[in-house]
């Protein structure tokens, strides 16, 4: 190990002819004052801490500078190892989606050209991927262990973007946007296809897509520093995001995506219950369903269509309705129609639960204090009600289990091996690399395993050349 703790550099894996096995991007507009010092700087880091071979590609997507002419340089510098891809269109979703497509390395990088997060986290970064304890690993900068510096602006937008993430479309991850991620390239060829967006929400939509998919997304907190040269417009973006998830959303709760198929095949985990995002988006509905109730009943007592008790009665029933339809796609992003008439009955069950609770308070009450003041019987109400309530999010929150698995049983854990075979001089031994099955879909028996995960890589040591 060398003193910052990344592998030293004495011995170098030779892997089978044509294996590659880390492919690392950096997309590039106009970037011709920043492009050489970081290619140097990368690859000097990769030969001294990657024993395994590497490739750097340059994306290109559209510059109009000298930036092409210094990569097609940098290329002859490095042969082998750095490569110049051209592309005429902006977007580093499109750069990183063309390239990923068409590598051949086994495991697949991003990061961007500033540099902006300390080298020293990439084997962090890399390792979960070759050893199959994750299928993508993402730097964050929001960790409470991570050392950022940057503005107040940014960092007050970045986590606000982040929160309404977890709030908007529950989501687990910390960090969407630091540009320092990999990926497996077989859960890369399953991911890219689905995502359409082909700017800075692209990171967003994969994170999404592999999280639905039951994938394990490892994150590495870094230390990160703000380029003072940055050239992203945060107000646009912010926008563009905000329609990214809506979009996502739309198509998640539509069924449009694959995303059962992808984990009946690859997943491994259930998708991350994020109780802290669901009690708010479960607080909003509630809010909003109360207003809705009285509401309702003001509305139809002036209209003088029913009794007081009968309108209550119908706007209740019609709030509660809406709740449990809200939560059931909101707070638990329930998106299969399959058990929705079922939920609803519970809904009403539970509405029922709530009046026998709190008029079995009154009564208690009335006998043990007759002629209790209303602050009393409104605070007794009051605890009947939040009990309801929190048998209501908990009975809820099971719906979400149900429709991942099938079973409500939450388990949605799989489990696969493959390996890594290493060959020395001395010993033969073997790392695991696991390829995530579940017994009866994707595994061996069915003859669909992970194509490219479950291969072993036959390598030799040898010495730096």
């Amino acid at each position: 190990m060398n003193r910052k703790g990344n592998p030293a550099p004495e011995r170098r894996i030779e892997t089978a002819r044509g294996t590659l096995v880390l492919d690392v991007v950096v997309p590039v507009l106009n970037e011709e004052h920043t492009v050489a010092a970081c290619v140097r700087r990368l690859h000097r880091h990769l030969v001294d801490t990657f024993p395994y071979p590497f490739r750097i590609t340059i994306a290109d997507n559209g510059s109009t500078d000298s930036t092409r002419a210094i990569a097609t340089a940098l290329e002859s510098e490095f042969p082998g190892t750095v490569r110049l891809e051209r592309l005429e269109e902006k977007g580093r979703g499109r750069a990183l989606k063309y390239v990923w497509s068409r590598s051949e390395a086994m495991i697949l990088a991003y990061m961007d050209v500033d540099l902006s997060t300390d080298l020293d986290a990439l084997w962090p970064l890399l390792a979960p991927l070759m050893s199959g304890h994750s299928d993508l690993s993402i730097g964050t900068r929001l960790h409470r262990s991570s050392r950022v510096v940057r503005g107040t602006t940014r960092e007050f937008v970045s986590r606000c973007y982040n929160a309404g993430l977890s709030v908007a479309i529950g989501a687990g991850f910390t960090d969407a946007q630091c540009g320092f991620k990999a990926i497996r390239a077989d859960v890369a060829a399953e991911l890219l296809p689905l995502c359409e967006d082909n700017s800075w929400f692209f990171d967003t939509e994969l994170l999404v897509l592999a999280e639905r998919s039951g994938l394990r997304i490892h994150e590495v907190p870094v230390d990160w520093y703000d380029d003072p040269d940055s050239r992203v417009d945060v107000v646009g973006t912010a926008l563009d995001d905000i329609k990214g998830v809506l979009r996502v959303r739309r198509a998640l709760r539509r069924g449009d995506l694959p995303v059962d198929d992808i984990r009946a095949r690859l997943g491994r985990t259930m998708p991350s219950a994020q109780t802290g995002g669901q009690v708010i988006r479960f607080a909003v509905v509630g809010a909003f369903t109360t207003v809705l109730h009285l509401g309702g009943f003001a509305l139809l007592g002036v209209l003088d269509i029913l009794p007081a008790q009968s309108a209550n009665l119908v706007a209740l029933l019609l709030a509660t309705v809406i709740n449990t339809s809200l939560n059931r796609s909101w707070t638990f992003n329930v998106v299969s129609r399959r058990g929705a008439v079922w939920h609803q009955l519970q809904g009403l069950v539970i509405l029922g639960i709530t009046w026998v609770l709190t008029a079995g308070a009154l009564a208690v009450l009335a006998s043990v204090w007759p002629g209790a003041p209303t602050l009393v019987q409104t605070v007794t109400v009051g605890v009947g009600t939040i009990l309801a309530t929190v048998a209501k999010f908990a009975v809820m929150r099971r719906w979400r289990s149900v429709d991942v698995n099938g079973n409500g049983n939450g388990n949605g854990n799989a489990n696969g091996e493959g390996g890594v075979r290493f060959e020395s001089p001395d010993e033969e031994f073997e790392a695991p690399v696991a390829a995530p099955q579940q017994p009866g879909r994707g595994g061996p028996e069915d003859g669909r395993d992970r194509e490219g995960a479950q291969a072993d890589w036959s390598v030799r040591s040898s010495a730096v050349r």
